[in-house]
Formats: C-alpha cells, sequence, structure tokens
C-alpha cells in the first residue's frame, strides 16, 4: 500500500476525541440503572420534562419585562462601505462589485455597495454597479471620471 499524504478526508482522530456513550437504564451494575441518571420525581425526571427557552416557573418573562423601544426596518439596504481614499487599491479604472472584490474592499460580490467621498480619487475612474454618496459622486466627476449604471 502506498503512503497517502495526510489531507482533510484521512486525519486521524486524536486520542480521547470520541467516547462510547453511556448506556443508561441498563441494571443497577452500570450506575446509571433504574432512574438512569433522572434522580427520582419532578418535572425533569419525565419524558418530555422541560420547560420552553425563556420560561421562568410562571414568573414574568425578562423578556416581557423589559420595555421594547425602537424600530427595525425589514426593508433597509445593508450596503457594504468604501471610501474614496481606497480605491487607489483597484488597479484598472473601472470599479465595479467584483473589482473591488478582488481588490479585497468588500466581502461579498451580490450584496450592494455604495461609495463614500471620505478621501480624494487619484485618477479618473468609471463606476459601474455601486450607489455613491453626493461628495464621492462630486470628486469622481471632478477628476474626469464618469458614473455608469
Amino acid at each position: 500500500m502506498s503512503k497517502e499524504s495526510l489531507g482533510l478526508h484521512n486525519l486521524p482522530v486524536p486520542h480521547g476525541a470520541t467516547s462510547e456513550p453511556k448506556r443508561k437504564g441498563r441494571g443497577p451494575g452500570s450506575g446509571l440503572g433504574k432512574t438512569a441518571g433522572r434522580g427520582q420525581k419532578g418535572q425533569r425526571s419525565r419524558a418530555g420534562g422541560r420547560v420552553r427557552p425563556g420560561f421562568e416557573g410562571g414568573q414574568m418573562p425578562l423578556i416581557r419585562r423589559v420595555p421594547k423601544r425602537g424600530f427595525w426596518n425589514p426593508f433597509r439596504v445593508d450596503y457594504q462601505v468604501v471610501n474614496l481614499r481606497d480605491l487607489s487599491k483597484v488597479s484598472g479604472d473601472e470599479i465595479t462589485p467584483s473589482t473591488l472584490m478582488r481588490s479585497m474592499l468588500i466581502a461579498k460580490p451580490r450584496k450592494p455597495v455604495k461609495i463614500l467621498g471620505f478621501g480624494d480619487v487619484d485618477r479618473a475612474v468609471t463606476v459601474r454597479g455601486c450607489a455613491l454618496s453626493k461628495t464621492a459622486q462630486q470628486k469622481i466627476e471632478a477628476a474626469g471620471g464618469k458614473i455608469e449604471d
């Protein structure tokens, strides 16, 4: 048999990483016989005897005691933000979400991108597929660039 190199598909299991499951309810000699480690009586000794998350024994739960404030807009647009000063890291004169991703300025190419006006543009660039702030648009056009969409 040839010696295969170590890879994710054939990593050895470290000692102590796996163990046999506890065999509950298998007689008094096992140490977990009769009540199987659940104790005597009570809610937690019964089958299905648990409470839902957040239940505080009938006391008014914390989530209902604390006052609610604010509003979460379900239709908000969550942009990935890029500043003008960062556009110098992009090679080429075309700025698109894919070129910004290749330059590691954004993480997700399908999530919307907005270019903000912090900093200056060092060359004329063409911007496609990105939202822009007014100051960013003015600075790009002043540097001889174009905004297409």
